[in-house]
């Protein structure tokens, strides 16, 4: 009899240490405990960029690029950056970015965990917990399903880059994103789907050629999944492990399932 067991995993943090360049993470064997008091709620830096909140998209497009932290942060479409509201959040939270409004106004980090809670955000308060603890380890996380960059990945769209609708250019790039977004959005909140794409920590790693992930992230909502749910994520995989995540009372569990085979009793 084949049966799936759990191995839990504790992913280390000291934010502390937290810097552009250096991972700070280590796997071990046992649970992980954290808390968001542990995390650093704004730092003040140098190398701040700025950038314009786009409330059709539910993303900010970056306006003015400052520091290194933009070789793993964001997607890129047509020269331009923009990043998902996690992305946002974290970097706010760090002191490295500033978000305007249309009327260019910042705005605040409590202006900025209220568009969490909207549809269009495409995100939740578990999963930028865990994606905030992931990045603070030094690793690249991104959405998954989002291409990093449209480079390398075929289109449905028309050959042209651009195309005219009512008199006004449309690029299909930030087009097909959007579109991608919105099928983000339109999900169950309790749906047991791949959220993220974690990469380890990488100096050379290039959007245009990111390569395959480390693992895929799932974050379990509500109560626990059945097998065969299970199975149909694993599926989607191919050969990229697979780990799931459960945020309890700001508590990170990060796991995985291995089956093993038990002696049927005569």
């Amino acid at each position: 009899m084949n049966i799936p067991i759990m191995e839990v995993e504790d992913w280390e943090t000291s934010s502390s240490e937290l810097n552009d360049t250096t991972a700070i993470g280590a796997i071990k064997d046992e649970e992980l405990y954290c808390t968001l008091e542990s995390l650093p709620k704004l730092q003040f830096r140098s190398d701040i960029s700025k950038a314009r909140w786009n409330a059709e998209m539910g993303m900010a497009e970056l306006v003015e690029k400052k520091g290194k932290l933009w070789t793993n942060t964001g997607i890129a479409r047509s020269g331009k950056t923009y990043c998902s509201i996690e992305e946002t959040l974290f970097l706010a939270e760090l002191g490295a970015l500033v978000l305007m409004d249309d009327e260019g106004t910042c705005l605040s980090l409590k202006d900025l965990y209220g568009k969490m809670g909207y549809q269009k955000s495409g995100c939740c308060s578990e999963l930028f917990e865990v994606y905030r603890h992931l990045k603070s380890l030094g690793y690249i996380v991104g959405r998954h399903g989002v291409p990093w960059s449209m480079k390398g990945v075929k289109s449905t769209c028309q050959s042209d880059s651009t195309h005219e609708n009512n008199g006004v250019v449309i690029d299909n790039e930030v087009k097909e994103t959007a579109s991608i977004v919105q099928r983000l959005r339109n999900l169950q909140v309790d749906e047991l789907r791949l959220d993220f794409d974690v990469y380890l920590p990488n100096s050379k790693f290039r959007k245009s050629s990111p390569g395959e992930p480390a693992f895929f992230l799932c974050l379990i909502r509500g109560s626990p999944p059945s097998t065969s749910k299970i199975e149909a994520v694993e599926r989607q995989c191919g050969e990229v492990p697979l780990k799931f995540c459960q945020v309890d009372n700001g508590r990170i569990s990060i796991f995985s399932f291995q089956r093993i085979e038990l002696p049927v009793l005569p």
